[in-house]
Parts: structure tokens; C-alpha cells; sequence
């Protein structure tokens, strides 16, 4: 679950002090989600890194998965009683707050020996696919230099290490900003500065993360008086940047961002109501654009951009003559060609008619349409977060095996807008649940896969979504992959003691009051678990975790093993040194991704032939 407490919005910018080093050892953020609210930058994460050891992976691949037993947690029976209703909860013994119980930790020692054991025979195809989302990445690579005062500032990475430098290089001009403007390099460019070195500042630290980072600069305030606009109720202000004689407005229009530039009337006159803006063209059908930095006093307005086949890109356009130039797109190597993937917008039927937009994403040359292709579907649904259609290249050790990668942008999200969401909050978040199954029906009908090749996959508010799709339609799905889940919503949410749980009433509803517990009660994962058929399933949690108590996923992983009806994988892998986010290099944070694909793979049968590519 997204166990957000941020409190800026995206408009409540800090002050740009002179650089503030801010080390986080708990918090990352997220670059790859988008939002209008204080939860922008929490939870987008799905790159995390579980380490695993034991004796078991001592055994060979064949004889270690074939002896492996799954852990069988012991029952304590828990009375839970609230509005005179009493739930029975078995494995509430699993909750230690101090982390530090024996039978508690040799569960959980025992549930990674266990997965470490099962996944023996694919560990090959791990370390393999590993190497292929770690091959993709130019090591030594520096970012789009911006120009602020007299100096370029820029971020720099090199082969080998996990953090980057920040740096900055002396402007050896005073023409204007322009588009055109390039940062001068070689022999003969003004020496290079560096400010911060993460690398340095990450050594003894498990995790390590740069809260902010911000250089000092005159705050110039232009009056704006009352402005007015036109804006439709489909389409939602998410933010603007204010310059000398512009204002850019970013808006998000039928699911899709959209970036208006208009001119502002000379200071001292009224500016009235904004007309006559130049819209900014964006190259593919889905996308994600966000602001960057920008210059108060020039013409120049810098924004980040990707899509599910276009890899981060930094432009900067200029406001009078409407000309963009790329100032920077990120290598990926390995001959990847984005001409051979495809992206496209598609809708689904919810069934209230509400249509439900989704992102896709296939190498054109592989898929078929005609129900046999493999598919992964993601889905979050929850705190107004916009999960955009945006550049990830772990993705492609699937898509180049053939498998369609689908985004469900389901209500609770953003994407659409403030009723979006709210109609996917409070009383109303089944429509999170029927929306991703009704998006995984419309793709089955028409023939993007079957329910043999369907995969899920949904990380922390994300996981709730999967617990609950998996009780309400376990048939339709071949594997989920659920991290860091929220699945014990009605104890979670009645317990005051456990962090940010009275802040997240405002998400979910307080079940100290009669109508939320009921309704909470008939969705929650762990309270929903019945004697039935289940797909396979791959739960992942941090014992350090803040956000997610890591007996959440424990409890439903052993709630799972006692009902369950059939004899398909169910792997619980804990991390017991990180937390919500894990490792937070940006190389440790491959080696999760390339262990779920694994587990994908090895639940399609997928991995002889895929093993040999």
C-alpha cells in the first residue's frame, strides 16, 4: 500500500537553497508517476532488490525445487471484535513490532529458503535476464547540463557505480539562454566541479537516497492577478512554471498530459483570461511529460518526456517560435530500436459503462493477436497517482520474448481526473477491483491473451488490488505478482498505533465506523482468502518496511497456504534488511525485476526454451 505522508504538492515547491544535501536512508522517490497531489512521489517504485541465501540453494536446481516443502505457519487463534462482528485470525502472531521474535524470523527465514529452493532450476535464466536489463544501461553517461546563473549543473554516472555525482561547470559566455545553447566540454571547457558524490555519501549505508537537491537562486515574482481559463471538466490542471513574459500550463487532458504555452501581457496590465495558447506536440500516441527546471528570465521551456518505447528525453522549447530541441535522450544499448515496438491507447467497458483507458506496449514482429500471446498486466488504482505510460527498459526482457505489457489506469488513480478517483476511494474502491478485471476481460475478448497467458502484477496499494482481483476472479489469471502488498486492510486500518494509519482514513474510510468496517471487511485480501483455486502467486515484503507491515503479506501468504485448493506455486520472498523500496542503487534495483520475470516465466512454462536464448 502507498502509506503516503508526504505534504508538498507539486506547487508547493521548496525554496531553492544553496545545495541542500538531504540524505534519506528510508524514503526514495519515484521518477515514473505522476500526480497532482502530495502522493507524487511515493510508491512507482517496482524495482527492488530481495537478497536470498540458505543452505538450499546448496542442493542442485532439480533435486533442491523437487524436495522443497512449503512452510507451514502455526495457528494462535486471535479474536478481532468490532461492531459486535468477531473475525478469527490465525497468524496475527506473525506481527512483531520489535522484528526481532525467533519463531517469527524463522518463518520467515524458512518462506526464502523455501522460494530460494523452488526457483533453483530458473536461477540461470535470472542472472541471464539480469544481464540483458543491466546491458541496456550506458554506465558512464551524464544528463542534460542545465544552465542557472554562471554555472551548467548536471548529474554524472560511471561504470561500475550504483549512485551518481552531481556537478557543475562555469558558463564561458553571457549571450542569452536559447535552445541551442550546448555546454562546452574537452580540454579547452571551463574545469568541472563536483558538489555531491552519492557514491561517497552511500558508503556503510544499506540504502541511500538524496531527499533533495537544490541550488540557490533569486526568487523573481511576476504579478499575476486574477487569471481565468476555460477549462472543460474533462481536463484537469496539474501544474504550471511561471517566466518574465510566459506561463506553461500543464494539464492532463482524456488520460494524457497536455502542455499549453501562452503569452503574458506586459507587467502592469491586466492579464484577464488566458487565450491563444501553442499547444506542444508530443511524438507518440501515449506518453509521460513532466516540468523541469527553467529559466525565470528566458524564452526557454525545459520538459522531461518518454513513452512506453522512447526513452527518457529532456527538451527544451522555446515560447516564441514553438521549435523544440532535444537536449537529451538516455542511451539504452543492446541494439534496441524503438521502431520495432508499438504503443497504442486502448479502452475497456467497465460494467457501468465508465470506459476505462489502457497503455500498451509490443514488439511488433512478435506478437500475434491471436490469444496466444503471453501478456503482463500492471495495475495501481489508488491516491490520485497517475501511473503514465512512460520509458522503463527492464520491460523489454519481456517484450522481446514476445509478451503485450498493458497498464490498466483503473479509478482511484488520476489519470482521468479528481472524479477519477474518487470514484475509486472510500465506498466506492470496488470499482479499483472490477475495473482491472473488466480491463483483463476486454483483452481476452479480444484476443491480446488468454487466461492461460495472462500475468498480473501490482506493488503496495497495487498489491491490495491484486489480493483482491485473485479472491474475486482467481480463474482468470495464470500468475500475480503482488509487492509489498496492503492486504490486511480492516486490522491495518482499525490499529491507530501503527504508522500513518489515521492519515489514511481520508484513502480508505475508518472502520471504527460501522458502514467502512463492513465494506472494508468485504474486500479485504486476508479476509476474503477461501478454499478455492488460485493462479500462481509471488508475494514480496521488507521486514524494515514502514508502510506495509511486513506480517501483512506474511498472514496472507500463510492464510493462502492453509485454503487454497491447488498445487500451483505460491512463493513468499522477505526482505529482512530493507524496507518499502529495498535496495536503492540503481543497479541492485534491477536484480527484483529480473527474479519476477523469472517467476513469470517459470509459471507460463516458459523457461526451457527461453533459457537457451
Amino acid at each position: 500500500m502507498a502509506r503516503l505522508v508526504g505534504s508538498l504538492s507539486p506547487r508547493q515547491r521548496l525554496p531553492p537553497p544553496l545545495p541542500v544535501l538531504l540524505p534519506r536512508v528510508l524514503r526514495p522517490i519515484s521518477p515514473t508517476a505522476s500526480t497532482p497531489s502530495r502522493r507524487r512521489a511515493l510508491l512507482l517504485l517496482l524495482s527492488s532488490s530481495f537478497g536470498l541465501g540458505g543452505p538450499s540453494l546448496a542442493h542442485s536446481h532439480a533435486s533442491a525445487s523437487a524436495m522443497a516443502a512449503p512452510p507451514v505457519a502455526k495457528k494462535v487463534p486471535r479474536d478481532l471484535v468490532q461492531h459486535g462482528d468477531v473475525r478469527v485470525d490465525n497468524y496475527y502472531w506473525l506481527r512483531d513490532d520489535s522484528r526481532s521474535e525467533p519463531d517469527v524470523l524463522a518463518h520467515l527465514r524458512a518462506e526464502n529458503d523455501y522460494t530460494a529452493a523452488v526457483m533453483s532450476d530458473v536461477k540461470q535464466l535470472e542472472d541471464q535476464m539480469y544481464a540483458e536489463i543491466r546491458g541496456k544501461i550506458k554506465e558512464d553517461d551524464i544528463d542534460a547540463p542545465l544552465r542557472r546563473g554562471q554555472y551548467y549543473y548536471y548529474e554524472r554516472t560511471w561504470t561500475g557505480k550504483e549512485y551518481a555525482q552531481h556537478c557543475r561547470r562555469l558558463v564561458p559566455t553571457d549571450a542569452p539562454i536559447t535552445v541551442h545553447d550546448v555546454m562546452p566540454t574537452g580540454p579547452d571547457a571551463p574545469d568541472e566541479h563536483i558538489i555531491l558524490d552519492e557514491n561517497v555519501k552511500a558508503e556503510g549505508h544499506d540504502y541511500y537516497s538524496i531527499g533533495a537537491f537544490k541550488v540557490n537562486f533569486l526568487v523573481w515574482l511576476h504579478e499575476l492577478g486574477s487569471i481565468k481559463t476555460e477549462t472543460p471538466f474533462s481536463v484537469q490542471i496539474q501544474d504550471f512554471q511561471l517566466f518574465d513574459n510566459h506561463i506553461a500550463v500543464y494539464e492532463r487532458e482524456n488520460g494524457l498530459p497536455k502542455v499549453t504555452v501562452y503569452r503574458l501581457p506586459a507587467i502592469g496590465e491586466s492579464i484577464g483570461q488566458l487565450q491563444g495558447g501553442r499547444t506542444i506536440d508530443f511524438i507518440d500516441p501515449i506518453y509521460a511529460v513532466d516540468p523541469e527546471d527553467s529559466q525565470f528570465h528566458s524564452s526557454v521551456l525545459r520538459f522531461h518526456y518518454s513513452s512506453m518505447r522512447t526513452p527518457p528525453s529532456v527538451y527544451d522549447y522555446d515560447m516564441d517560435s514553438g521549435v523544440s530541441v532535444l537536449k537529451k535522450i538516455k542511451p539504452v544499448l543492446g541494439g534496441f530500436d524503438a521502431s520495432n515496438y508499438v504503443t497504442e491507447r486502448k479502452w475497456a467497458a467497465a460494467a457501468d459503462g465508465t470506459q476505462i483507458p489502457m497503455s500498451i506496449l509490443y514488439r511488433k514482429d512478435l506478437v500475434k493477436f491471436d490469444g496466444s500471446d503471453p501478456m503482463l498486466l500492471y495495475g495501481y488504482g489508488s491516491y490520485e497517482i497517475c501511473i503514465d505510460p512512460s520509458f522503463r527498459g527492464s520491460r523489454f526482457s519481456l517484450v522481446d520474448r514476445g509478451f503485450i505489457y498493458v497498464i490498466a489506469h483503473i479509478r482511484g488513480g488520476g489519470e482521468m481526473g479528481r472524479k477519477w478517483y474518487e470514484d475509486g476511494k472510500l465506498m466506492k474502491k470496488k470499482n479499483t477491483f472490477t475495473d482491472f478485471i473488466d480491463c483483463a476481460e476486454h483483452l481476452i475478448k479480444n484476443k491480446y491473451c488468454s487466461k492461460e497467458k495472462l500475468c498480473i502484477n501490482g506493488r503496495s496499494a497495487g498489491g491490495l488490488l491484486m489480493g483482491a482481483v485473485l479472491n474475486m476472479r482467481p480463474d482468470l489469471f495464470k500468475a500475480a505478482v503482488a509487492g509489498v502488498p496492503f492486504v490486511d486492510v480492516v486490522t491495518t486500518m482499525l490499529d491507530p498505533t501503527i504508522p500513518l494509519t489515521t492519515a489514511e482514513w481520508e484513502e480508505w474510510g475508518d472502520p471504527r465506523k460501522e458502514e467502512y468496517y463492513y465494506y472494508m471487511k468485504s474486500y479485504s485480501p486476508v479476509d476474503n482468502v477461501r478454499a478455492q483455486e488460485y493462479p500462481n502467486i509471488l508475494v514480496t515484503a521488507g521486514l524494515n518496511d514502514p508502510r506495509v507491515m511486513y506480517s501483512e503479506p506474511a498472514k496472507y501468504v500463510a492464510k493462502l497456504r492453509e485454503l487454497k485448493t491447488d498445487s500451483n506455486l505460491l512463493l513468499f520472498k522477505c526482505e529482512l534488511g530493507a524496507g518499502h523500496f529495498s535496495k536503492s542503487g540503481r543497479f541492485e534495483k534491477l536484480q527484483e525485476d529480473a527474479f519476477t520475470y523469472a517467476f513469470v516465466l517459470k509459471a507460463l512454462g516458459m523457461t526451457p526454451k527461453l533459457a537457451s536464448l
